[in-house]
């Protein structure tokens, strides 16, 4: 809940910014209280009326009001909240921040402010990836402002790819996190990520071609909405994520004991590409090459670590959400392990080598539910783990 926090909305103009008119509204049944500020852009795609009536509140959209600047408003406005929001941040309000100008009502507070601000950027793709909003993104994390979003997906003009503004509930835990209000504020939980190696000798080992970027963002994301997050690893290729409890380990039977010691938790989300075998006894010396022929390796079944935690008597996780990477039939297959498993939630994706996925900075995933498959657009690996975290949140709070 935002038990009486201070939100200022400023409004900026893109078809996003119908996402606004719910996003008062959440907010306001939350507990907050929200004052709008409507750009003149804005104001082409919402009304004053509409926006004012789903804030209880006054529309501010004229720098040169008078009544409002005979006591300096645009001062008064941006000192009196707890929190900036600006949704949709277009490319255009993004450029002003970055670089100071100060020509507007929504500017002109930005500019005053020592108020924290979190902005929800909505704008074309290619505006996105242009090297002139690079700088600008690289400038504004630079002064502390934070981020949510955007999304990848279909835009309003046709185009697909990064730049949707992120959805209402997402805003909603951004809100939450940057007020120290997050949803996940005390809850355990628990993520494994990267892949685990099964020594054959010192020197070789058996594993996949995870590279752990998954399940460190999740973890991060699960962090950054408040959660206490007990991140097991096996050897990533990328360093884990700040604040969390960091866990490393090597093996299956390694992750298995971390994770059973970890517990209780309320929440698993095992994202590691778990080896399903190993040597039943590895060499304590290197194996050479002989004229006898190639050696005999001998296999057991690793623990599964999935089914163990979703299949306990006692202190089961609330939510158990395993992956699953497939190569054929991705749906068939995924919804038949999540049944097998006895999970809640399966995450599946095609890690084929022609989809770039394994390895890669983006993901294309379905939610697998009780409820059916939930196909998700392909976006960055970051922005799967904060809509995922955001779905978790929904079901822990």
């Amino acid at each position: 809940m935002l038990g009486s926090k201070r939100i200022l909305l400023i409004i900026g103009g893109g078809i996003a910014a119908y996402k606004t008119l719910d996003l008062i509204r959440r907010l306001r049944e939350r507990g907050a209280m929200v004052t709008p500020v409507l750009t003149r852009a804005g104001a082409e795609f919402v009304t004053p009326l509409s926006v004012s009536a789903l804030a209880g509140r006054k529309v501010f959209s004229d720098l040169f009001d008078l009544t409002d600047e005979a006591e300096m408003g645009h001062i008064q406005l941006s000192r009196s909240a707890d929190l900036i929001v600006v949704a949709p941040a277009t490319a255009d309000l993004m450029a002003k921040m970055a670089t100071g100008r100060a020509d507007d009502l929504a500017s002109t507070v930005l500019l005053a402010t020592d108020t924290p601000v979190l902005i929800a950027p909505a704008m074309n793709v290619r505006m996105w990836q242009h090297p002139a909003t690079e700088r600008n993104i690289a400038t504004l994390k630079g002064d502390g402002i934070a981020f949510v979003g955007p999304n990848a997906g279909d835009m309003a003009c046709g185009e697909h790819g990064p730049g949707r503004m992120a959805e209402v509930p997402e805003i909603l835990s951004a809100i939450e996190t940057a007020l120290g209000n997050g949803p996940l504020r005390g809850r355990r939980v628990l993520v494994t990520s990267g892949p685990t190696h099964e020594p054959i000798d010192p020197v070789r080992y058996i594993a996949n071609r995870s590279s752990g970027a998954q399940g460190t963002a999740i973890a991060g994301a699960l962090a950054a909405l408040g959660a206490q997050v007990i991140f097991v690893t096996g050897p990533s290729t990328v360093p884990p994520p700040d604040g969390v409890t960091v866990i490393r380990v090597e093996t299956a039977q390694e992750m298995l004991a971390a994770v059973e010691q970890a517990l209780p938790v309320e929440a698993a989300i095992c994202a590691a590409a778990v080896a399903d075998w190993r040597v039943t006894s590895a060499s304590e010396s290197k194996i050479k090459k002989t004229k006898s022929g190639l050696p005999v390796l001998e296999f057991a079944e690793n623990p599964d670590i999935l089914a163990t935690l979703s299949q306990r008597a006692e202190s089961r996780p609330r939510l158990v959400v395993g992956f699953a990477a497939e190569t054929d039939d991705v749906i068939d297959n995924a919804t038949a392990k999540r049944v097998r498993k006895g999970c809640d939630w399966i995450v599946a994706n095609d890690v084929r080598p022609s989809t770039g996925i394994m390895g890669g900075t983006e993901n294309a995933v379905t939610l697998i539910t009780a409820d059916g498959a939930e196909e998700w657009p392909r976006m960055g690996k970051h922005q799967v783990a904060e809509l995922l975290a955001a779905r978790i949140a929904t079901v822990l709070t």
